[in-house]
């Protein structure tokens, strides 16, 4: 009789760690999933910027400063290989778009600019579908740090090398207002 209850609780031991394995697991790749969403979000940002540099360089040919930085962050953002670098990239390049907008708004016959204003709304819907994604990642994360703090899902997740991630957040620069002067 001791024998069967032992052996019922070593199944039952299993398979709450199997269950709480495949949790771990499942989210995870929704976190991975709703990362390389919010990459895809950026390429498409990434692919309309070289047209938006195009029109401002027409209207605005003395800001080359300007624009050489909007496509070098671009470059970078492109190039960066790793959830950190990719991160920090963006952020640089939200910076540099603020740049350019605020541009805009010294020549009025850009901000006229059919082409320009096209550009700017499907910028403006990129930038918003980004935020959605962000916020959706941000809480696939808490979920997923709750799972990995909580016992006994912790035991489990300590096993497994698991541990808490962070969210991403908005850094001090993107938080400023931008000054336009004319």
């Amino acid at each position: 009789m001791a024998l069967w209850i032992i052996i019922a609780v070593v199944v039952l031991l299993v398979v709450i760690y199997i269950s709480i394995y495949n949790k771990i697991i499942k989210m995870k790749n929704r976190f991975e999933a709703s990362f390389a969403q919010i990459d895809a979000h950026l390429k498409q940002r990434y692919d309309l910027i070289p047209n938006l540099v195009e029109i401002v360089k027409g209207y605005a040919k003395h800001e080359k400063e300007t624009l050489t930085a909007v496509i070098q962050a671009r470059n970078t953002a492109l190039n960066a290989t790793n959830q950190s670098e990719k991160e920090a990239a963006d952020k640089s390049l939200a910076g540099a778009l603020k740049s350019v907008f605020a541009l805009a708004e010294s020549y009025p016959d850009l901000k006229a600019n059919e082409g320009f204003v096209k550009l700017q709304t499907q910028l403006t819907q990129i930038e918003d579908q980004i935020l959605q994604a962000r916020k959706y990642y941000n809480a696939v994360i808490r979920e997923f740090n709750n799972l990995v703090e909580v016992f006994p899902s912790s035991i489990v997740a300590s096993m497994m090398h698991e541990a808490k991630r962070p969210y991403l957040e908005v850094e001090e620069v993107e938080r400023k207002r931008v000054d336009i002067k004319f």
